[in-house]
């Protein structure tokens, strides 16, 4: 059995698969946030559950925000705060006497896709979450391509590129990101970023679910500014692409459900790459909220 978790600033989640990489059983609890020793005493009171109810000893991988392993061997994740700090996975593999793997949240989420039975057959695939930010991860051969500070994948600290100015304007305000750079692709891609965007032309306030409920019902403005972001969205992906090369792109987080992004993206893709290029396979994610834990104990799995 391999054993997933997915954890964040308000729940741990376990879910257990079989060898056919299927869900057989699945459970959360609450974050500790005041000791490390709840914190330990929660991951390893559910793998201990895990065990005995398939009377097995599973595999453990965790997917977790941040940076899981610096140069000294602790965690980095802001939103974890009674874990970072500390040297989670030695403590883990010390406790639960087996190897725990961890990656971040976001490496995790493009692991589960590349492993999809629809998907698995192709050697390098890319992630992209456009969500409450823009991230995603890569994956060659069914394991994630993490970096020396896992950042590999953080798609939405590449700045606007040149030609994005000839779809927004020569005047186009660069904001500030929370990173401390100006210009980073996540303030203008995201679900905030699309609702922004529409702010700054349009001048009136709405969020991202409210001007594609105008788009599906005919509001010329909102048609008008969904061309934009796609336009836009085409010249950032354009430069992500020629670099990466990947078989297949699957788009994930809240926009991911908007279907005119995978459906119309692909034509406005071949202007922006290399005449030899090849457009992606692009899809939609298939694994929603489940995509962390099934990436997360897809950590062990070898092709």
């Amino acid at each position: 059995m391999y054993y997933g978790f997915d954890i964040g600033g308000t729940k741990i989640a376990l879910g257990a698969f079989d060898d056919d990489l299927t869900l057989r059983w699945e459970t959360r609890v609450p974050t500790p946030h005041a000791s490390y020793e709840q914190f330990l005493s929660a991951i390893t009171g559910l793998v201990a559950q895990a065990d005995a109810r398939f009377g097995i000893k599973g595999t453990v991988g965790i997917g977790i925000p941040g940076m899981p392993e610096t140069d000294d061997g602790t965690l980095y994740a802001a939103n974890v705060p009674a874990a970072s700090g500390k040297p989670l996975r030695l403590d883990l593999c010390a406790r639960l006497d087996r190897d725990v793997r961890l990656d971040n949240d976001a490496n995790c989420f493009a692991l589960s896709e590349a492993w999809d039975e629809e998907f698995r057959h192709y050697p390098l695939v890319m992630g992209l979450i456009l969500g409450t930010g823009v991230g995603g991860g890569l994956v060659l051969n069914g394991k994630p391509i993490t970096g020396r500070s896992y950042i590999t994948g953080e798609f939405g600290h590449i700045r606007l590129p040149v030609d994005a100015l000839e779809v927004v304007g020569r005047d186009f305000p660069l904001t500030r990101c929370g990173c401390g750079q100006q210009g980073c692709i996540e303030n203008y891609l995201s679900g905030r970023g699309f609702a922004w965007l529409y702010e700054h032309f349009y001048h009136q306030k709405r969020q991202a679910p409210e001007i594609i409920a105008l788009w599906q019902e005919g509001d010329k403005q909102a048609h008008e500014h969904v061309e934009r972001y796609l336009d836009l969205l085409a010249v950032c992906l354009g430069n992500i692409l020629t670099i990466v090369d990947p078989d297949l792109l699957v788009i994930g987080g809240g926009l991911s459900n908007f279907s005119a992004i995978t459906e119309r993206l692909p034509g406005r893709l071949p202007r922006h790459l290399l005449p030899v290029a090849r457009v992606p396979r692009i899809e939609r994610a298939r694994h929603g909220d489940a995509g962390g834990m099934r990436g997360a104990a897809f950590l062990h799995l070898t092709r």
